[in-house]
């Protein structure tokens, strides 16, 4: 598995032949973060801006790593990494890499040989004070996302997967997570490290830690697990502490003389309870759909005695050997042709998680939100953590309607904005969804509340849904066209001005609330459909192209127009409770799945990982 980043700290430097990954953030008035990876012959580094040079201290074999958290004074627009190679004979080379900075730029990206570096602006992160009064109002030292306190505390997901070699721990990681080629121990013997952080650059909001099995021919297996285990429990930090386990065991055929434990397995299962603690733990019954195969050899339902036989066979020994009946276990098929179990076992591990990891009525804990984020499943589990993002402090500011002095409705949108943006963690390396354009798009689509159009389900030469496809080809035997070559077409003209009142100070204005509950549901359900339409390309970077046919698709339906009309006709009438949050949870919650189904039915099918400009 290739390497990924700091927390949620937006990807910079990396060397296409993974030799090394760096990670930095520029606005040198603020915080900056600096990671290497996977640089094994590299021995030193340095920051270098200006004058002053900031060593970047080793961390472990091939990692370097850094945070400053007070500011780094430059008095100039350039920054420079110091690089000292190991050579042939003990001899050190250096490598300087120069980077000038676009000023006002919130991302830049430069390619210096095989180094290709990319700057993006990361806020301050929150203080001390702040973050212990969540509903506090915010200073006029700016409006800081309430994920930024999060990701701080959390920036990944900590997961171990332990399972014998062939058990499909790779197939697993890398549908739930969203990613490809996920590089657990499944080839050689003695390849797995179980202390070794393997990171996506794909996904690098989780940490994968992989373990074989107990088999004899893994000696030993037990105790490093053992031991593993305990010491991340003793972790101080909860970032560093392991947050949820499966244990991966093939469904073993008895008529093919396969067994499911093996006699470290069994001896590891006797004691495990004592060794887990309180960590959130699942059973995953790997490749399930062998035994509905071969179920289908002998029985007209093959389904029921699939279940029949994995409950007699699989769940039984394991809770004879766990003493809990209560064990919780998701049986799996990763074959494309008959996929199933991801979502339960996503929704399962999110769940417990949140049980082991509770938050407190002021506080939301951490490890719930980096588990939402990580996964790449199932659309209700990030849904809900957004809204319990949105629910600790901006959506509820919002539902007493207080004043914001100094503060535009732009200012507390791009804040909001950024909160859905990050719970919901996009394969968006190029940031299109933070984007000034997208948030525009956004902000345009909310006024149009105020003007409703007559809908029609069925696009026109006028609709923005409309494309000009300039080439077609099909997908391989579906016979189903593929525009492989395309424009498509937003509502709204190239350069369009912002709309007048987000440039105002917020403050009590009558219904300026249905503003912000129009923003709030309209781009979480533009995300919904997003998630969807990219179901099968989570791992591929997001495109321009894709963001615009689910922003379409949302415009150009009945679903936009019934959500406005239902905000322009709901009356805040209640002083003491907080309606307009109950009203926003609502909306957005019944959506189901009717909704996206239809949107993305109406999209037609185009290359979505070719990209375009927005307009």
């Amino acid at each position: 598995m290739t390497c990924g980043l700091a927390p949620r700290r937006l990807p910079l430097a990396h060397y296409h032949d993974l030799a090394f990954l760096a990670a930095i953030l520029y606005d040198f008035s603020r915080p900056v973060d600096i990671e290497l990876r996977d640089g094994k012959d590299i021995e030193s580094v340095n920051l270098v801006l200006g004058s002053e040079r900031h060593p970047i201290p080793r961390q472990g074999k091939g990692t370097f790593l850094q945070q400053f958290d007070e500011p780094l004074p430059s008095a100039t627009d350039q920054l420079s990494l110091d690089i000292r190679r190991k050579r042939f004979f003990g001899s050190l080379s250096v490598e300087t890499v120069t980077i000038n900075v676009q000023p006002g730029s919130e991302r830049q990206v430069i390619t210096r040989g095989k180094v290709v570096i990319t700057l993006g602006v990361y806020p301050s992160p929150l203080s001390a004070d702040t973050a212990s009064n969540q509903h506090s109002l915010p200073t006029h030292e700016g409006l800081k996302p309430t994920t930024e306190e999060l990701i701080k505390q959390c920036p990944r997901f900590r997961i171990l997967v332990v399972g014998k070699t062939g058990a499909g721990k790779s197939s697993l990681i890398n549908r739930v997570f969203g990613i490809e080629n996920a590089h657990v121990a499944d080839d050689k013997p003695g390849e797995a490290t179980i202390e070794k952080e393997l990171i996506s650059s794909q996904n690098d909001r989780f940490i994968l830690h992989d373990s074989r099995g107990f088999e004899p021919a893994e000696g030993g297996n037990y105790d490093t697990v053992k031991s593993f285990i305990e010491t991340r429990k003793r972790m101080r930090q909860i970032k560093d502490r392991l947050h949820a386990v499966w244990f991966c065991f093939p469904v073993p055929i008895i008529g093919y003389g396969e067994r499911l434990l093996e006699e470290g397995t069994e001896t590891f299962l006797k004691q495990s309870n004592k060794a887990l603690g309180n960590i959130p733990t699942v059973v995953v019954f790997t490749k399930y759909d062998r035994l509905v195969a071969y179920m289908q050899i002998y029985h007209e339902d093959p389904e029921t005695k699939a279940k029949e036989y994995l409950q007699k066979n699989c769940v039984e020994p394991i809770q004879e050997f766990l003493k809990n009946k209560d064990i919780l276990h998701v049986a799996v098929s990763s074959n494309p042709k008959c996929e199933q179990g991801h979502d339960e076992l996503t929704a399962l591990t999110f769940k417990r998680v949140s049980e082991s990891f509770a938050s407190s009525p002021d506080m939301l804990s951490p490890v719930p939100f980096a588990a939402a984020g990580a996964q790449r499943m199932v659309p209700k589990v990030k849904i809900e953590s957004s809204i319990n993002v949105g629910k600790q402090r901006y959506w509820r500011v919002l539902a007493s309607s207080p004043n914001f002095p100094g503060f535009t409705m732009l200012d507390c949108l791009r804040v909001i904005h950024t909160d859905i943006i990050l719970s919901w963690n996009f394969n968006d390396s190029s940031m299109y969804l933070s984007s000034e354009e997208f948030r525009n798009l956004m902000i345009n689509m909310v006024d149009k509340m105020d003007a409703p159009t007559k809908l029609s389900t069925v696009p026109t030469a006028s609709s923005p849904a409309l494309t000009r496809p300039t080439r077609s080809d099909t997908f391989a035997g579906g016979g189903v066209p593929l525009v492989a070559a395309m424009v498509v077409l937003l509502p709204f003209v190239a350069g369009i001005a912002l709309v007048q009142w987000v440039n105002e100070s917020y403050r009590r204005l009558q219904n300026v609330h249905q503003k912000f509950m129009a923003y709030i549901v309209d781009l979480t359900h533009v995300l919904e459909i997003l998630f969807a339409l990219t179901d099968s390309k989570k791992e591929k970077k997001l495109t321009r192209t894709a963001i615009k046919l689910a922003f379409n698709a949302y415009f150009d339906s009945l679903w936009m127009g019934n959500v406005h009309e239902s905000i322009t006709q709901f009356k805040h009438t209640i002083k003491d409770r907080d309606e307009i949050l109950e009203k926003i949870e609502a909306l957005i919650l019944a959506s189901g799945e009717t909704h996206v189904t239809s949107a993305v039915k109406g999209i037609p099918p185009v290359d979505l990982e070719q990209d375009e400009e927005w307009y």
